[in-house]
């Protein structure tokens, strides 16, 4: 079943792709006590994750910590690695953590993920974003296939 909203975060273990290298990321202890912004996408390195979703959130990640926002982190079924490469390649710093779900195991419990099998790319997560404070997820918006409106920032911002 697809998370909702006043569904809690899956708590498992994730890694971070980090300029330093992998890092193990406890989703518990990350989403406890703050507000939270985490959005996914099918896939590092793709057109549209790479030319707007990852970078919408970047330019606007100063008005959503104005709104109370304490971190923004960006979710794709790649290993940590791509993960740190990708936000390399688009220069970030620390406006935005990146989780690494090799396997799927984060977004298969949050019931987010679809198989593109088929096309040669296994198993991805949809393109989503949500708003999860201490842990409970507040707002949640999941794109059709192939669409770029819910997920984007400036979308997040104007719920919040």
């Amino acid at each position: 079943m697809t998370i909702k909203t006043g569904d809690s975060i899956p708590a498992m273990k994730v890694m971070q792709g980090s300029s330093e290298g992998p890092k193990e990321l406890d989703t518990a202890e990350f989403f406890k006590g703050r507000t939270v912004i985490l959005f996914g996408v099918p896939g590092a390195f793709t057109p549209t994750c790479s030319a707007k979703h990852l970078p919408g959130f970047v330019e606007h990640a100063a008005a959503l910590k104005d709104k109370g926002v304490h971190a923004i982190a960006c979710m794709a079924v790649n290993d940590a690695f791509v993960m740190g490469a990708w936000a390399k390649d688009q220069g970030i710093t620390d406006q935005v953590t990146m989780i690494a779900d090799g396997s799927a195991a984060f977004t298969k419990a949050m019931g987010l993920e679809f198989d593109l099998t088929a096309r040669g790319l296994g198993v991805r997560c949809q393109r989503f974003a949500l708003v999860a404070k201490d842990g409970k997820v507040t707002h949640v918006a999941v794109e059709a296939p192939g669409a770029f409106e819910v997920s984007k920032a400036e979308a997040v911002l104007a719920a919040l």
